[in-house]
């Protein structure tokens, strides 16, 4: 047994509420344990394996991301046999967004499971994201390629993914708002700059003029939050 699997033995043991939960959330009775519980170890609790290798869900996260981009393009690949592939390419991007899996994530509740030393308040939408990538990534080194799609399309894609709503989703507000601003002559324009206020959350602040005028502001975490952020009220705001 390696130092992580030695340290998180309790979470470990069968008919804990730990393993209770990985197995519904999976629909399958989990057989190596110890994969699962990396998948939701974050960086913070700074645990080695006996190799003296770092154990948290990055690396499951990586290969959680490529199994679901090969995954989902395979499903949209049956589903739209007429499809061209601009579509399908436009179909997959909305689905692995990083917008809708931090939401599936936080409606599975994977969160609540997650070892971190820090307060959960503190982690931003991603943390949703991140852990349904770790898991899917756990599925896979357990399941193989055939398990971990099995997993994909009952627990993620079928509950959650509405394919008659999905066309319609726009899947980045600020492309939208350029193309409009480029179909009908009108001059859009992104200022973005970092904002050192006294919320740590809060990192940069984008302004949006429409023919030299002010339209809307907004501040987010990050350059590209903030501007998503502000392109989207700019779109409500211009009734498109």
């Amino acid at each position: 047994m390696n130092l992580f699997s030695t340290l998180l033995k309790p979470r470990l043991k069968p008919n804990g509420v730990f393993y209770d939960q990985i197995k519904s959330i999976l629909g399958f009775t989990p057989k190596v344990m110890a994969i699962y519980e990396e998948a939701f170890t974050h960086r913070s609790m700074n645990l080695k394996n006996d190799k003296g290798n770092s154990v948290n869900y990055e690396r499951l996260e990586f290969l959680g991301d490529a199994m679901l981009g090969t995954i989902v393009s395979a499903y949209l690949f049956e589903q739209y046999d007429s499809a061209k592939e601009g579509e399908l390419t436009n179909l997959r991007a909305k689905i692995v967004s990083r917008e809708n899996l931090n939401a599936i994530g936080q409606k599975m509740g994977l969160m609540e499971w997650v070892e971190s030393t820090h307060p959960k308040a503190s982690f931003g939408a991603d943390i949703h994201g991140n852990l349904l990538e770790s898991l899917v990534g756990a599925v896979f080194v357990e399941k193989g390629y055939e398990g971990c799609k099995r997993f994909v399309l009952k627990k993620i894609i079928d509950p959650y993914v509405n394919l008659e709503t999905l066309d319609t989703r726009i899947l980045s507000y600020k492309s939208t708002l350029i193309e409009w601003g480029q179909k009908n002559k009108v001059k859009v324009k992104f200022y973005t700059k970092k904002d050192e206020g006294l919320d740590p959350n809060i990192n940069y602040a984008s302004i949006i003029k429409v023919d030299d005028r002010v339209l809307v502001k907004a501040r987010e975490i990050s350059k590209k939050k903030s501007e998503e952020k502000a392109a989207k009220r700019a779109y409500y705001k211009l009734n498109l």
